[in-house]
């Protein structure tokens, strides 16, 4: 796993354009763009974040303000605790301190609709903070939480939080390029899920509260509220 973070603006980024030229090449990829509505505006809380499960690395990044989640016990944590003072990293400790039960053995990999469970519960008490757009990746899979937020046509907070595409790409097929996405040949099945779409294809909004887990390109499952 590589992780590149940095507390400034991505738009005359030097880390940005070095990853755009020479980034890994990787089956998985989360970028954030922080808009810092609460913490300063610091390393610490710069998202992604990440921390150790079972000898796995979860990755987490989140769009949203969650208005009260230091004080709720409902997103209360022990064994993690934030780094930072973001009501994103919270929410993260909070998740982890729920899921970390199912996750016994480094060797033996909880089934995934017991931890779509966990995150669908999770991401339904996050809803009552609101917006709760969210990644959660635990190391197996992928889950993404679509929710609500700034609509640029109205300026209301509303759904879609998400919007998800598929690919089925050839291997000889020339290279994907997106909005900030640049995918080349040999991926036979590629999946994208975004704040708003980053071509002019037809990308599917995901369903207020829904949550879905994706892996190798596939999307494996999903739960509505």
């Amino acid at each position: 796993m590589a992780l590149f973070r940095e507390p400034a603006a991505a738009g005359d980024s030097p880390l940005v354009r070095f990853l755009e030229a020479q980034g890994p090449s990787t089956t998985l990829a989360i970028s954030h763009i922080r808009r810092a509505t609460q913490g300063a505006v610091a390393l610490a809380n710069t998202q992604p974040f990440v921390r150790e499960l079972a000898g796995r690395v979860p990755v987490f990044a989140h769009n949203g303000d969650l208005a009260g989640i230091k004080r709720s016990r409902t997103h209360a944590f022990g064994h993690y605790r934030p780094v930072g003072s973001t009501d994103s990293e919270h929410a993260f400790c909070a998740l982890l301190e729920r899921i970390r039960g199912l996750w016994g053995s480094a060797a033996m990999v909880p089934p995934l609709e017991d931890r779509l469970a966990v995150v669908s519960r999770f991401a339904a008490d996050l809803r009552k903070l609101v917006p709760a757009n969210f990644l959660y990746a635990d190391g197996e899979s992928l889950f993404a939480h679509g929710h609500r937020r700034i609509q640029a046509a109205t300026g209301e907070i509303a759904p879609p939080g998400l919007f998800l595409r598929s690919y089925r790409c050839s291997q000889t097929g020339e290279r994907l390029k997106a909005r900030g996405v640049s995918l080349a040949p040999g991926f036979q099945e590629v999946l994208m899920i975004a704040s708003v779409p980053l071509t002019d294809d037809d990308w599917r909004p995901l369903a207020e509260g829904e949550v879905v887990a994706v892996s190798a390109g596939k999307l494996l499952d999903s739960a509505t509220p």
